[in-house]
């Protein structure tokens, strides 16, 4: 998602996606379970099948 170089949740890129994804929970009223980044590959996780299954079509979705 990012360069190698963001190797840290607390990377300004990193902290800002961060946010946008516990947005993005609030308004589906779950939360944010986990967030980590390694060598620019994010990983992160929400309480909520609903917000998962948008994701997973969101990302599946073909132009």
């Amino acid at each position: 998602m990012f360069e190698a170089e963001v190797d840290s949740p607390d990377h300004p890129y990193a902290s800002q996606f961060r946010e946008m994804l516990e947005s993005v929970a609030e308004e589906y009223g779950s939360k944010l379970l986990s967030f980590e980044v390694h060598e620019g590959t994010v990983s992160f996780s929400f309480d909520s099948d609903e917000l998962n299954a948008e994701i997973i079509d969101l990302l599946t979705e073909r132009p």
